[in-house]
């Protein structure tokens, strides 16, 4: 069954129709430039993106008279002056950058992204548009496609995999152009075959091929997480798998939101949320027991409550947090048994010491593997009896799942006959 997933446009004509555009106004517009026709919709997409616009010159939908005004007549005027048959140097403006905001709600989502307080998601999508768009937007476009030319573009799996970005494409594609109507067949997190058609979009070619490129890098890079992600998941049961800080600069909810789209937890999202005392800190601090109370003395001194982990690397270190913490009232929460997983020359793995340290927790604690944890490792690793399992190989060096985005040749031909343009 289809999953609707279309977006709500704003007509052309209502930039129109608002306080800005007086009457008198709005009458000379349409007598000089007559509805339905190519000049008025270029025209009104033009004024429908100034009027969205907040970017650059922070203008709204109200108040805009002396703006906007000499810039309708200006513009008819250029139109009419110079947009004939066969002189279309004047094109649309790519609607890349200065678009509204999305009025996409998280809530909507199939697998809402992890929080953050400060990170922004909107940011990220504009600044991906901007670096494609450059000074100049789509130079390729306004050369090769009719600024008003509607086509139907569709989603293909082009290997087995688990999609991931849906969502954060619905949100890409509504950033450039809120009038696009996309469908989907599946949900974030759904397994497709290679070769379905998994999706599709509708709407002006234009901004279809503008949005493309930067919908197509972050889905492969989110269905590639995702279908890694799915993979280990299954093969750690019953331990839970976990992703690592190790994720692409400024990409980090992006990445984090696929292992949860993938079936996996979302570890510490930065520096902020959790304490993790990790060997450079047992290095500053002068051994475990040294940062341990460093660490209990700053939660209480500053009122703060939240989860501690502190990484071990031997069983010694293992029993000497187990000393402290049974002499100390402490705020530890998790002990991370790293590099207890020894590899094998015959490419096996021996975990003796890694089950050795969960005896000795002996649940005490959460426990959290970690170090040589591969898809071929993590079954063995799991079956030791810690609680999580944490990989960086799932953001750090993922392989993107191929996805392509296609215009449907057949529509576009039949509007370009329609329209005498094939």
């Amino acid at each position: 069954m289809a999953i609707s997933c279309s977006m709500q446009g704003f007509p052309l004509q209502s930039a129109f129709h608002t306080a800005a555009f007086p009457p008198a106004l709005r009458s000379f517009f349409f007598f000089l430039v007559p509805q339905q026709t190519a000049a008025f919709h270029f025209i009104a997409s033009e004024m429908f993106l100034l009027t969205r616009t907040s970017t650059a010159i922070k203008i709204k939908t109200q108040g805009l008279t002396s703006f906007v005004a000499p810039t309708i007549v200006w513009m008819s005027l250029l139109y009419l002056g110079g947009h004939s048959k066969n002189n279309r140097k004047s094109v649309v403006k790519m609607s890349a950058t200065e678009v509204s905001s999305s009025r996409i709600s998280n809530e909507s989502f199939a697998i809402k992204p992890p929080e953050h307080p400060t990170y922004d998601l909107k940011g990220i999508i504009k600044l991906a548009l901007e670096e494609d768009a450059g000074d100049r937007g789509d130079v390729t476009c306004k050369a090769t496609i009719p600024f008003d030319m509607v086509v139907e573009a569709y989603f293909l799996a082009k290997e087995d995999g688990i999609i991931a970005g849906i969502a954060l494409a619905e949100m890409i594609f509504h950033e450039v152009d809120p009038s696009l109507k996309v469908e989907w067949c599946k949900n974030d997190g759904d397994f497709v075959d290679k070769g379905l058609q998994f999706g599709k979009v509708h709407g002006r070619a234009h901004n279809i091929v503008v949005a493309e490129r930067v919908v197509l890098n972050f889905m492969q890079r989110m269905s590639g997480i995702a279908t890694l992600t799915k993979a280990m998941a299954n093969a750690a049961y019953p331990a839970y798998i976990l992703e690592t800080r190790k994720t692409a600069p400024a990409l980090r909810l992006v990445d984090k939101w696929a292992v949860l789209i993938g079936g996996g937890r979302n570890h510490r999202m930065g520096l902020f949320d959790m304490v993790m005392i990790k060997d450079n800190h047992i290095s500053a601090a002068g051994g475990v027991t040294g940062a341990l109370k460093a660490v209990d003395l700053y939660l209480e001194q500053n009122s703060v409550q939240m989860e501690v982990e502190v990484e071990t690397r031997t069983l010694e270190e293992v029993e000497e947090v187990l000393h402290y913490s049974s002499q100390t009232k402490t705020s530890l929460t998790r002990i991370m048994l790293d590099n207890m997983v020894v590899p094998l020359p015959n490419g096996d793995v021996d975990i003796s010491m890694l089950k050795e340290a969960v005896q000795l927790i002996n649940g005490r604690y959460e426990t959290e593997a970690s170090g040589n944890v591969t898809l071929d490792t993590v079954n063995k690793i799991g079956q030791s009896g810690v609680t999580y399992i944490s990989s960086g190989s799932l953001t750090h060096s993922v392989k993107a799942l191929d996805i392509s985005l296609k215009i449907d040749t057949e529509l576009a031909l039949k509007v370009g006959r329609r329209t005498g343009r094939a």
